[in-house]
C-alpha cells in the first residue's frame, strides 16, 4: 500500500534534535533539499502504487530516492549507507524527518528495491526536472539584468508588439562514453571454466532427490579442474594450448548439459533457484556462442556474453590508449549550460551519431527553441545529420565534409577553435562523473538498476553544480516564502 505523503519542506530551525541544538541553514545536505521537486516527485511517484488499505505501508519516495542521492554522492554500500544515516541527523533532515531517531530507518536490503521501484526513468524526469528549473532561473536572472528603455519589456521588445520566442537559442554539446561494469576481465577459458562449475552445482541440485536411488552422472570434475589450472597458472601459454584448452572445456560444458537433459527427466527445472535457472539459461547460449568461434577459429560473434553474472553486458571498442575496450553500457550525454542530460543508454555497442537527432528534438521540448549549434566530434558529421542541421539552420561544429581546403578562412579557424575549447566541457562531465561519483565502475548488478545508479550519479552531479553557483538567492526566496506563509496562517 502507498499512501500520499504530503510532504511539507521544514525549516532546519524546525528539526528536533533530542540532545539540543539545531540545524545549521549552510550544511550541504540542507541546501540539496531545497533544489529537489519532492511534492512533484511524490505526485509522480504514487501513480505506480494501487490505491489499497491492505498490505505495510511503503515508505515515501523523498526517503527513497534522497537515500539513493546520497549514497552515491559519498560512494556508501548499502549497509554503510544505513550506518551513517542513523549517526546524522543532516541525512535525516535530507530525506525528509521532522525529528533524530536513533534506530535506523530502513533495513538495508531495502534498497535494492529502491533502485527498482524508482526505476532509471523517474530518475531521469528528477534530473530533467532540476536542469529546467536552473535554465529557467539563468534566463529570468539575464532578463532581469538586461535594462530596459521606456515603452519596452523586458525583452527589449515594445509593450505593444507580441512576444514571439526565438527560434534558435543555445548550444548543445553531445559525447558518449562507457560506464564500465563490475566484472572480471573475461577469457573464453575461464568463462567456459566458470560455466562448467555452475553446472556441477546445478547437476547437484537436480540429483539430491534421488540420492541412494539413481547413480550419479561422472562429470569428472577433478580432472577438469586440472586442465583448466595447466593452463591458467602457465605465464605464457601458446595459441595451440589455449584452443586445447577451450577444447576440452567446451566437451566438459557440453557433458554436463546432456547430464542435466537427462536428469530434467526425473527432476523438474523448478527444484533449481531463481538464479540457477537464470545461469542455466545463459551457459546454453554461451557455449553456442564458445562452439561457433571454436569452430570458425575466431574470436568474434552477435551479442557475446563476457560475464555469466551480467548477461547484459558487452564488450564496446573504445580505442583509447589506456584500455583498447571495456565492458559495460554506452552511455551518450547532452551538456548544455554546464549540467548534463541522460540522451541514451545502451548496452551493444552502437554508433553515438544516431543520437543526434533525438538530442536536438529533446532540446526543443526541454527549452522549446532549437539550439544555434550543436559541438561534438567529427563521428557527428554524418550526411544525415548534416542534412538535418541545414533543414533547421543548426550550425554543427567541425570540417566540411570531402577534402580539407589549402586555405582555410581565419574566422572559421578561430571558430573551429572556440568550438572545441567549448565541446571540452562534457569530457570534464565525463571525467568528473568517473572520478568523483562512480561512472568509472557500476557496481550494481542488474540491468535496470545498473542504468538508475548511471543516471543518480548525472542528477548528484548536476546537484553539485547548483550548489556551487549563487544559492542564497534561491534560499532566501524560500525562506521568505515559508515565513510569508507562515504569518498569513496565523
Amino acid at each position: 500500500m502507498y499512501a500520499n505523503h504530503q510532504d511539507q519542506q521544514i525549516l532546519p530551525g524546525g528539526f528536533f534534535l533530542p540532545f539540543g541544538g539545531r540545524l545549521s541553514e549552510n550544511n550541504r545536505w540542507v541546501q540539496f533539499s531545497y533544489l529537489i521537486p519532492w511534492r512533484r516527485v511524490e505526485q509522480e511517484y504514487s501513480k505506480h502504487f494501487i490505491k489499497d488499505l491492505r498490505g505495510g505501508r511503503a515508505f515515501s519516495v523523498r526517503m527513497a530516492l534522497g537515500a539513493l542521492i546520497i549514497q552515491e554522492r559519498e560512494g556508501f554500500s548499502d549497509r554503510h549507507l544505513v550506518q551513517h544515516i542513523t549517526e546524522n541527523p543532516y541525512l535525516q533532515y535530507f530525506f525528509g524527518l521532522e525529528a533524530y531517531q536513533k534506530e535506523p530507518p530502513f533495513d538495508p536490503s531495502l534498497l535494492t528495491y529502491f533502485r527498482k521501484r524508482l526505476g532509471p526513468e523517474a530518475i531521469n524526469q528528477v534530473n530533467e526536472w532540476i536542469v529546467q528549473a536552473a535554465h529557467q532561473e539563468e534566463e529570468d536572472g539575464d532578463n532581469e539584468n538586461t535594462p530596459t528603455s521606456p515603452g519596452e519589456n523586458e525583452n527589449g521588445r515594445s509593450q505593444e508588439e507580441p512576444q514571439e520566442p526565438r527560434a534558435h537559442q543555445g548550444k548543445l554539446i553531445l559525447d558518449a562514453t562507457c560506464a564500465p561494469a563490475d566484472i572480471a576481465y573475461p577469457t573464453d577459458l575461464s568463462l567456459l571454466n566458470s560455466a562448467r562449475e555452475k553446472l556441477g552445482d546445478i547437476i547437484d541440485t537436480l540429483h539430491a532427490p534421488h540420492i541412494g536411488n539413481m547413480k550419479k552422472p561422472r562429470d569428472r570434475r577433478r580432472q577438469a579442474r586440472r586442465d583448466y589450472l595447466r593452463t591458467a597458472k602457465n605465464r605464457r601459454p601458446s595459441r595451440s594450448e589455449i584452443r586445447k584448452a577451450i577444447g576440452q572445456q567446451l566437451r566438459y560444458v557440453a557433458r554436463d548439459l546432456r547430464f542435466i537433459e537427462q536428469l530434467v527427466q526425473h527432476t523438474p527445472l523448478t527444484a533449481l533457484s531463481r538464479k540457477q535457472y537464470r545461469d542455466l539459461l545463459v551457459i546454453g547460449e554461451l557455449h553456442r556462442q564458445q562452439r561457433e568461434m571454436y569452430r570458425s577459429r575466431s574470436h568474434r560473434v552477435d551479442d557475446r556474453i563476457v560475464s555469466i553474472a551480467q548477461p547484459d553486458v558487452r564488450l564496446i571498442v573504445r580505442g583509447k590508449a589506456k584500455a583498447n575496450v571495456e565492458f559495460g553500457a554506452k552511455v551518450a550525454i547532452s551538456v548544455v549550460d554546464g549540467y548534463a542530460l541522460m540522451e541514451k543508454t545502451s548496452w551493444d555497442s552502437c554508433n553515438e551519431s544516431t543520437t543526434l537527432i533525438e538530442s536536438v528534438e529533446r532540446y526543443v521540448e526541454r527549452f522549446g527553441y532549437y539550439p544555434e549549434a550543436i559541438l561534438a566530434d567529427k563521428i557527428y558529421r554524418t550526411r544525415e545529420n548534416l542534412k538535418y542541421c541545414k533543414e533547421y539552420e543548426i550550425r554543427l561544429s567541425g570540417p566540411k565534409l570531402g577534402r580539407p581546403s589549402k586555405q582555410m578562412d581565419k574566422e572559421q579557424a578561430k571558430q573551429e577553435r572556440q568550438d572545441m575549447g567549448e565541446r571540452n566541457a562534457v569530457e570534464g562531465k565525463f571525467g568528473e562523473a568517473k572520478r568523483n561519483y562512480g561512472l568509472g565502475l557500476i557496481r550494481a548488478r542488474l540491468r535496470h538498476t545498473s542504468e538508475a545508479v548511471i543516471i543518480l550519479q548525472l542528477l548528484v552531479m548536476n546537484l553539485e553544480r547548483r550548489l556551487r553557483l549563487p544559492f542564497w538567492l534561491l534560499f532566501g526566496e524560500l525562506l521568505r516564502l515559508d515565513f510569508g506563509q507562515a504569518g498569513s496562517a496565523v
